[in-house]
């Protein structure tokens, strides 16, 4: 009776949701009907509640929905054939975001909030795991804190035991290796790249669950205890993902001056999405942080070396096997970001071009072993790498008619606008409230124009030829001396933001002068107001072409700690730190002996017991004493510096962001648009104010 009851229900509001999508109305009923549902929504917002936010995500399809069944039915008639093209490009354009927001809500409506599973009593009863540190050409100074803080990790050492896998055959790694205490593996060939290299581990190796780690993501001490347990209580659980957590700086929060206040590009994937894909077993495995089990690897036949994201691949096999996977949503490891935007660019395209090679090579769609709800998930991932082509059409759409008169949409300009408002306010507004605090509103429009004109080529290409394309590594660890200005990136986005304000510029005098060019206001306005929209998050997206210095090698962190002031004296003063780094420290001043007396080195005072470290101080302020470690520590002493900075238990638990606010973040953009005009005026003005300075020195010193 109850399951009747159901479908009845079903039938009856499936009914109702056809009539919403498919009943016409004139743009004044539009707009009064758009306006009540947004008001409706608006005062639902007020709520909480998991299931009121379900309903939100519902009336949100709906009302995408009514607009593309608008779209296709009232807007698709051309006048010519350059119209049908850039029409038809445009439509199909906005059916990949409404089928990308579709795929979206399904991912995270439902997220999975997975707590950790406990560990036995029993040590005995752990299983054994082999850490993998692979590198290929990634510096030692990079790959060195990674092995100390994968030493420092709690755990039976007699059942962990750590790889350094060297891609790169340097001696100075097997050296390393030797005088800390960890295994060293290399191969005579570098076939299929990272994947390879941890396949060929896994023939020298035996332990039960495989543990990776980039070479620069450093864990912290509790990581196998947060992870291993899951391994224990269900026999058939294959992998269990960290999040990605980035201690540096990523282009966007570097060279972006409310960068930090922003939520990093990764947040998003790193939380609501694996998140819901957890809820469908179908979590990713991203390469790194992760902790799998040998026999799943094995049965597959190891890592995937099909693509060049190994990591997703690797996970797809497993789920099409019937294993299982987790996501835990605590940062347990930390790594080094991109620096450089080229760097980000390059990386993402590799990611672009794996998941389309997975697309094209093993579909998810197809084959046996998946649920519905993965594959949805998966494919979700890899259309989203699709995204390249759309968005251009978005970003380069309102030039079709601001400079060669095509009409692309055929409807008036008030029923468009009736139609699309209320679909894209809901869309923004739920977004908003389901994954606020992991990803800001329209901050995912820049990351995707960054990266929109690099991007279409290689996916298209791969997409045609999916077996073209191989692995790179990542560039880490670098510095940047001096800032500039990233032409090469953002060259085709420079021509694409001339033609648009060239574009506006038109607009602007057709509208004023409407009847002498026999042009629609409305219609003007509207493409004029596109333009516009467009032109700023271009702008926003050449921003981050501003590459800003970075001489810094280590992060800070800020951590209170006592520590013990020894003076070339011998006198012993008592203070505390205000912040710590691998390279070095700001105490608080206790007095003013620091100003007469040499330091010789601190003594940083834990519950574990003292490290004492050798320093030498830098010019500082009246509140603070500057350090400077010695770089030649012996590796047991960076050791426990590693332990204390870098592989606490709460080293990178941080609070969560504040709730995402869609006209403060758009704020924000204009800002950045503002100080991208600012500050090249600034830096060009302060560049001609040196020249005569510097040459009138020269003259000077040749006089």
């Amino acid at each position: 009776m109850k399951k009747s009851l159901f479908w009845l229900l079903v039938l009856v509001l499936s009914s109702v949701a056809v009539l919403v999508v498919i009943t016409p109305m004139d743009s004044q009923k539009q707009y009064i009907f758009g306006l009540l549902s947004i008001g409706i929504l608006f005062l639902m917002g007020f709520s909480k509640n998991r299931s009121v936010s379900v309903i939100m995500v519902v009336a949100s399809l709906l009302m995408s929905t009514r607009y593309m069944y608008f779209r296709l039915t009232q807007t698709l008639h051309f006048n010519s054939g350059i119209e049908t093209i850039l029409g038809m490009g445009l439509f199909l354009a906005e059916v990949y975001i409404w089928v990308m927001l579709l795929l979206n809500y399904l991912q995270t409506v439902w997220p999975l909030k997975r707590e950790i599973v406990p560990l036995p009593d029993d040590m005995s009863t752990w299983p054994t795991v082999d850490i993998y540190i692979p590198s290929y050409n990634e510096p030692l100074d990079v790959v060195r804190d990674t092995v100390l803080a994968a030493q420092c990790i709690d755990y039976p050492a007699d059942k962990m035991k750590i790889y350094l896998l060297d891609d790169g055959k340097r001696s100075e790694f097997a050296v390393f290796a030797a005088d800390v205490g960890v295994g060293y593996i290399t191969r005579n060939d570098n076939k299929h790249a990272k994947a390879g290299n941890l396949n060929h581990a896994m023939t020298l190796t035996q332990g039960e669950l495989i543990c990776v780690f980039d070479c620069d993501h450093v864990a912290t001490r509790v990581f196998l205890q947060a992870t291993v347990g899951g391994f224990l209580k269900d026999p058939m659980l294959a992998l269990v993902q960290t999040p990605h957590y980035f201690y540096s700086p990523d282009p966007f929060e570097r060279n972006l001056s409310v960068g930090r206040n922003i939520p990093n590009e990764g947040m998003l994937f790193y939380g609501p999405i694996q998140q819901g894909n957890d809820n469908w077993n179908a979590t990713f495995f991203c390469g790194s942080c992760a902790v799998i089990r040998r026999k799943a690897l094995e049965q597959i036949g190891g890592f995937a070396v099909e693509t060049v994201t190994e990591d997703a691949h690797t996970a797809l096999k497993f789920q099409r096997l019937g294993w299982k996977s987790a996501f835990l949503d605590i940062p347990l490891a930390a790594g080094l970001a991109t620096e450089r935007l080229v760097v980000h660019v390059i990386q993402r395209t590799r990611w672009a071009r794996g998941m389309t090679q997975i697309f094209r090579l093993d579909n998810p769609l197809f084959g046996r072993g998946l649920t519905i709800q993965q594959r949805l998930c998966y494919l979700s991932a890899m259309l989203y790498y699709q995204f390249a082509l759309p968005r251009v059409v978005f970003v380069t759409a309102p030039l079709a008619y601001l400079l060669f008169n095509l009409n692309i949409i055929y409807s008036s300009a008030s029923l468009i606008v009736s139609y699309a408002l209320p679909h894209l306010f809901l869309a923004i507004y739920v977004g908003s409230r389901m994954n606020g605090r992991y990803r800001y509103s329209f901050w995912g429009e820049i990351y995707d124009i960054v990266l929109a004109f690099h991007l279409v080529l290689p996916t298209l290409v791969t997409m045609i030829f999916p077996k073209r394309g191989k692995f790179n590594v990542t560039d880490k660890g670098g510095l940047l001396d001096v800032g500039y200005f990233d032409f090469t990136v953002v060259r085709p986005h420079l021509v694409v933001a001339c033609l648009l304000g060239v574009g506006v510029v038109v607009g602007i005098v057709r509208a004023i002068g409407h009847d002498y060019f026999g042009s629609d206001p409305n219609v003007i306005a509207l493409n004029v107001g596109w333009g516009v929209y467009s032109l700023i998050f271009l702008l926003a997206a050449i921003a981050v072409a501003r590459e800003t210095r970075q001489g810094r090698k280590t992060i800070r962190i800020d951590v209170d700690i006592p520590v013990l002031i020894h003076y070339a004296s011998g006198i012993v003063s008592r203070s505390h730190t205000a912040d710590l780094s691998m390279g070095g420290c700001r105490i608080a001043v206790p007095d003013d002996r620091h100003l007469q007396d040499k330091i010789e080195e601190i003594e940083l005072i834990l519950q574990s017991g003292a490290i004492c470290i050798p320093a030498e101080q830098v010019p500082a302020d009246e509140r603070f004493i500057r350090l400077k470690f010695d770089e030649n520590i012996p590796l047991s002493l960076r050791r426990e510096l590693v332990r204390v900075v870098l592989a606490r238990a709460d080293a990178w638990i941080n609070p969560a962001r504040p709730q995402d606010k869609p006209f403060r973040s758009f704020a924000t953009i204009l800002r950045c648009v503002f100080e991208l005009f600012w500050l090249t005026w600034k830096t060009r003005r302060d560049r001609r104010r040196q020249r005569p300075a510097a040459q009138t020195a020269q003259e000077g010193g040749q006089l």
